[in-house]
């Protein structure tokens, strides 16, 4: 399964992940550096709790967003033919790599969902199944969290008598005029019957089946536990979850703006995330879920080098940090360079496409799968030569 954190907005590099403290004053972080579990590899003072467990994750300091902009599309479906474009259209209708794992990977659970998104604001910080169709698009999980049960006065014998009383009227509806989305409308009903009638979906989503002092430890607000609710339904079944919003947002462009500059805006969310993730991976390694649950956590792209005149960093597209843990795959590492100020790929590129790679190889998904179009033109789900990320094994 998969964890991906996403931090909407553009997460800052150098005040994160990659910090240059040997930088002239208007590049270095205001924050100070530290050391962590892994001798030579700093993180700010921000992330003292990933710090600590740098020897589980993968830092990788060399991704490339060129072809990326200030929507989830390009990063979250690992394709750099995926961006919106001048016009409005969005991408051509690529999918998400969520809803790619929905399609040829399915759940680990049938009775579950196989792509759950955990997010308050929908459009800026989720994409979708694009062209493959709204059946493998993410479920909305903070929405439908409390609907996986039986309305109050519906036993069980009541809703399947209902059902089949539908599924009667739409066969009578097809024969009539053959309208094929009834098909597509029967599967949808049939799966939410299962969802509802099996009780293992409520069950994953309700957290006060937890320890207090666990939910202590991810920490009692959005993030943490979206973080946990994400540990929940992987174990539940659930291939692919995806956590973003309602804790702020990663655009910091300066304290004359909404989410504020650098230690205005970005220094009170950086405990949140820290904590979050920091519990996540060590709850999933306590239960013996880390090796088959690829954790990562990363944005659209980084920020600029240079600190503006508003304490804040501007968009930056040719350089991005990230962190991954989990999956079986070799951690304790960082994998490529930026420059001495942050702002260029130095060494060890990593491109959207082999992000999606790495992350199909390790649910199993045959790199060579295509989807087809509406027109039945074959889509090759790994575009422009992405490969697995070698260094993680």
């Amino acid at each position: 399964s998969v964890i991906l954190f996403w931090l909407s907005g553009g997460p800052s590099q150098i005040d994160m992940w990659d910090p240059k403290p040997n930088a002239p004053v208007e590049i270095r972080s205001p924050f100070e550096t530290i050391s962590t579990s892994v001798p030579g590899i700093q993180f700010t003072e921000c992330l003292p709790l990933q710090a600590s467990i740098a020897h589980k994750m993968s830092i990788l300091r060399g991704v490339d967003c060129s072809a990326s902009n200030h929507t989830p599309i390009t990063m979250q479906a690992g394709n750099p033919l995926a961006r919106r474009t001048n016009d409005g259209k969005d991408g051509a209708g690529y999918p998400s790599m969520g809803s790619i794992v929905a399609k040829f990977k399915g759940a680990n659970d049938p009775v579950m969902p196989a792509f759950v998104g955990l997010a308050n604001s929908w459009v800026s910080d989720v994409w979708g199944a694009g062209h493959l169709g709204s059946r493998f698009d993410p479920v909305k999980g903070l929405e439908l969290a409390n609907k996986f049960r039986l309305p109050t006065g519906i036993n069980v014998d009541r809703l399947e008598n209902r059902q089949a009383l539908q599924q009667q009227f739409n066969a009578a509806r097809k024969a009539l005029d053959g309208n094929q989305t009834i098909d597509q409308y029967d599967r949808n009903t049939q799966r939410a019957f299962e969802m509802v009638l099996s009780g293992k979906v409520e069950k994953a989503f309700d957290l006060s089946q937890e320890d207090d002092s666990l939910r202590d430890e991810y920490g009692r607000i959005s993030v943490g536990e979206k973080a946990l609710l994400a540990r929940r339904l992987v174990q539940s079944g659930v291939s692919f979850v995806l956590v973003s919003g309602a804790w702020g947002y990663f655009d910091h462009h300066g304290d004359n703006v909404r989410w504020g500059g650098i230690v205005k805006g970005l220094k009170p969310l950086l405990p949140r995330v820290d904590r979050a993730y920091y519990a996540l991976v060590n709850d999933l390694e306590q239960r013996g879920m880390l090796d088959d649950t690829l954790v990562m956590m990363m944005g659209e792209f980084g920020r600029s080098p240079k600190i503006n005149t508003q304490a804040g960093r501007d968009h930056w597209v040719p350089v991005m940090s990230m962190i991954m843990s989990g999956g079986g795959m070799q951690t304790g590492q960082v994998i490529g360079s930026s420059d001495q100020v942050g702002g260029e790929i130095r060494s060890g590129k990593v491109r959207p496409q082999d992000l999606a790679a790495t992350t199909f190889r390790h649910l199993g998904i045959d790199l060579e799968s295509s989807w087809i179009t509406a027109q039945g033109r074959p889509v090759p789900i790994i575009q422009e030569g992405g490969c697995p990320i070698a260094e993680l094994g």
